[in-house]
């Protein structure tokens, strides 16, 4: 599967978002609007890349770009390309918030999320635009584990929580992993006992484990959670797999991460990945009595 990295921008003025309509591109985003942004040129670093296209697209200078999520998406019309997403919060600089569009737009509107309509707007650009609208109220609520649902729950949609631990590094390994409905309500859990490996195989047998599980169940859209930065950031493609272990699972992954419409990998603090931190354990106090018991 090839890979593309891109860059996007939130830039917010007076609670409305920046969009801009494609004046090019193939059928399914020509005429439709999205995030500012665009692929990253070889050896280009993400800030440099989102600096450039505001720039050169938009015409607006950036004072500040905080980073803000990372997520893949499988493109519809070539399953064979996953994209991974940079998105950033932008302030504004000099000029503020006047508007020059180059060839590649020929509109842009400032407006609230809420009055987005879906039809006009490109997949990627829903994809990432549920991410703000998503952070925007756990902002509100300031807590990070609420769980606000507007209407049915959305039975192909998955939470899924996995970890991996080993007592010794490398030493006896289990992974564990928990889905979750839109609601935050537990759908199934389950693990496995890895035998000697190492913390960062036994994380991605928990990746692999919860993908293969959410396949069987009919999963079309996934957002995965760890706690696991040096994970994330690798399935994310910011950072490179160095350790040779680890390519038959990472190409697994990529396998299963290609049978859903997207797959967003985020990172969590620890004291919010409780549940598949349990399994980890529950699995590995069970070998180890297990074990006990048969001497």
């Amino acid at each position: 599967m090839k890979q593309l990295i891109a860059v996007r921008a939130i830039i917010k003025h007076k609670d409305k978002t920046l969009l801009v309509r494609r004046a090019n591109g193939r059928k399914t985003i020509f005429g439709k609007y999205e995030l500012p942004g665009g692929k990253l040129a070889y050896g280009e670093q993400p800030e440099d890349a989102l600096r450039r296209y505001l720039k050169d697209d938009t015409g607006l200078n950036v004072q500040t770009a905080q980073l803000f999520d990372v997520l893949t998406y499988i493109d519809h019309d070539d399953r064979d390309i996953q994209y991974t997403f940079i998105l950033y919060l932008v302030a504004l600089g000099e000029g503020g918030a006047d508007v020059a569009l180059s060839h590649n737009y020929d509109k842009y509107l400032w407006r609230k999320v809420q009055d987005i309509h879906q039809d006009e707007i490109t997949e990627s650009a829903k994809l990432l635009l549920g991410i703000s609208e998503q952070h925007d109220v756990e902002k509100a609520t300031d807590s990070t584990d609420v769980s606000i649902q507007v209407g049915p729950v959305d039975d192909e949609h998955f939470l899924i929580y996995s970890d991996g631990g080993s007592r010794g590094n490398p030493g006896p390994s289990a992974s564990g992993f928990v889905i979750m409905n839109s609601r935050e309500e537990v759908l199934h859990q389950g693990g496995a006992y890895l035998g000697i490996t190492t913390n960062n195989q036994a994380e991605y047998h928990g990746v692999r484990l919860g993908l293969e599980k959410a396949a069987e169940m009919g999963a079309k859209t996934i957002d995965f959670r760890m706690d696991s930065l040096l994970v994330t950031n690798q399935l994310n493609g910011v950072y490179k797999i160095k350790n040779h272990d680890l390519w038959p699972i990472y190409e697994r992954i990529k396998e299963l991460v290609g049978q859903f419409e997207s797959v967003k990998f985020s990172h969590v603090r620890r004291e919010f990945n409780q549940l598949a931190d349990g399994m980890v354990n529950k699995i590995l106090d069970a070998h180890a009595d297990n074990e006990q018991s048969a001497l």
